[in-house]
């Protein structure tokens, strides 16, 4: 799973994801890509399960790019404890995403294939994504 090798803060606020994606949203990489639609919390063990459901379906072909990385430390206390006594450990990573976000990107694979691949990683996902591809993207700009 990915995390940070070392962050500035050991804790980080909770936070609000509002408005759109200001960076990362064409594809920079491969020719199919899975983009965000909504805003939402990313996991790391929701990012591995999805890029291990892509490249399963993929039969190890071609290559696949994660467009995201959990840099966000969630701290949650243990159940059944009083309220104060401070915030809580750092539990998990998380990645903070905004819609029009490329997540994931794939080359090497015909495009029934990759829409396939994409589909079977955006179940694991928390949110909605549509499969967009770079014929889509020249063709519509």
């Amino acid at each position: 799973m990915m995390s940070p090798k070392r962050t500035r803060f050991r804790k980080a606020f909770k936070g609000r994801i509002s408005g759109a994606a200001k960076g990362g949203t064409t594809l920079a990489f491969g020719a199919f890509g899975l983009k965000a639609l909504e805003p939402e919390r990313v996991s790391a063990r929701q990012i591995e399960a999805a890029r291990r459901a892509i490249t399963r379906h993929m039969k190890r072909t071609g290559r696949v790019w994660i467009r995201l990385f959990p840099d966000v430390p969630v701290s949650s206390k243990p159940a059944e404890v009083r309220m104060g006594s401070g915030k809580g450990a750092p539990e998990f990573w998380v990645c903070r995403v905004k819609p029009g976000r490329i997540m994931f990107e794939i080359d090497g694979v015909p495009e029934p294939i990759a829409r396939e691949a994409f589909a079977l990683g955006a179940a694991k996902l928390p949110i909605k994504t549509r499969f967009i591809s770079r014929s889509m993207t020249v063709g519509g700009a």
